[in-house]
């Protein structure tokens, strides 16, 4: 028989090694309930690339266009717009008898170039029929289709819209001239009209003083006695 003391401490030690053994059995549960996917991730291994798919990245890769470069024309186009705004750049300075001389030795140019040289020299002879045939000579550049010309047709066109700008403003200072001018002779003639009247004014006051000096003299002719 063990006494009462005795019994509640052997029951104490057998009640804590029971809830030790069932909180290590809980903790055994739940560790086996834990899937990998409540821990960390790990990372997907990559699908093996097929046959295909890897041709096709190559051809991707093969087909990414380079970087382009700061010079994207070839050397001799730009070497020709070189030439055309070096030769813009000296007629600038020209006088009107070396810009006559130039027309001259350029005359009527086949090249492209040089179609576009004389263009800009008639442009710089400031007149109204060169600015026309200048635009005439862009015309025929810009509706050539050779190579040599579709390199130049950015410049032409350019310079034709300027052109074509210049003209219209010479037009508008011209019409503006011949108002100018009608306007003073209107100005001149209403002048000479009011000359014409100021002298007919003048004539009529003269006439109409005229008379006067005899009236005056007639009352002294009057007192005078007759001679005997």
């Amino acid at each position: 028989m063990f006494t009462r003391a005795e019994f509640f401490a052997r029951f104490g030690r057998i009640g804590l090694r029971l809830s030790s053994a069932g909180l290590a059995a809980a903790l055994l549960t739940a560790c086996s309930l834990v899937g990998p996917s409540q821990g960390v991730q790990q990372p997907a291994a990559p699908a093996p690339a097929t046959p295909a798919s890897s041709a096709a990245a190559a051809n991707g890769n093969a087909a990414a266009p380079s970087p382009l470069s700061a010079d994207t024309g070839p050397a001799p186009e730009r070497d020709a717009v070189v030439r055309v705004l070096a030769h813009a750049d000296r007629v600038r300075s020209m006088s009107t008898a070396e810009l006559s001389q130039e027309v001259a030795r350029l005359g009527n140019p086949y090249l492209p170039a040089s179609q576009l040289q004389l263009a800009i020299v008639l442009s710089q002879l400031r007149q109204t029929p060169e600015l026309v045939r200048a635009q005439e000579v862009l015309t025929r550049l810009l509706a050539n289709p050779d190579a040599q010309a579709q390199v130049l047709h950015p410049l032409a066109r350019l310079l034709a819209a300027r052109y074509g700008e210049q003209r219209r403003l010479e037009d508008l200072l011209e019409k503006q001239n011949q108002q100018t001018r009608e306007v003073q002779r209107r100005l001149d003639q209403t002048n000479e009209r009011l000359e014409a009247l100021k002298a007919i004014e003048r004539s009529l006051t003269s006439r109409a003083a005229a008379p006067v000096a005899p009236a005056a003299s007639a009352p002294a002719s009057r007192g005078r006695t007759p001679a005997p």
